[in-house]
């Protein structure tokens, strides 16, 4: 170090310091503006990226949302027109049981009274045979009976007397 002060020149001190201070300015002028401007425009890049991210990352959460949402709301919808199908099938279904219903007591209505107007029709032709029958086996007897004058007037004397009685 002594050898370093003994040979100090304050001439040459003073044009290294001029050298070094033309050089700072020289480097701050052509080469640290450039860089620190290129340092700054890269910062900038970075940030707008990373800004850039951000937002996209928070698009993708919104649009996350969104598609939960509309899901939530199609299944909803599904579950409400399933709700709607399955009451529609059982309003049709309780209709066409009671139409059958209907139609069927109506059809068993007709045929009781089909039934019921057979059995009448059935009676009066029966009544109506019967009656001609009794006339025939009426008209036979009395012509055995009555075949004679004699039988005639017991037959007349018989009744009389029951009509008397009655």
């Amino acid at each position: 170090m002594d050898q370093l002060l003994n040979d100090f020149s304050p001439g040459l001190f003073f044009m290294q310091a001029i050298i070094l201070l033309v050089l700072i300015l020289l480097m701050r002028k052509f080469a640290w503006k450039p860089i620190l401007d290129s340092l700054q425009n890269r910062e900038e890049g970075i940030q707008n990226a990373l800004d850039s991210a951000e937002k996209a990352k928070l698009e993708m959460q919104n649009l996350q949302a969104d598609n939960e949402r509309l899901l939530q709301e199609a299944r909803v919808e599904r579950e409400t027109m399933l709700k709607e199908a399955r009451d529609i099938k059982n309003k049709m279904i309780e209709e066409a049981k009671s139409e059958a219903e209907t139609q069927a007591n109506k059809l068993i209505e007709q045929a009781q009274t089909a039934i019921e107007g057979e059995k009448k029709a059935a009676m009066a032709e029966l009544k109506s045979h019967v009656a001609g029958l009794s006339l025939e086996i009426a008209e036979k007897i009395l012509n055995e009976e009555l075949a004679g004058k004699d039988k005639q007037l017991n037959l007349v004397e018989s009744m009389i007397g029951d009509a008397k009685l009655n």
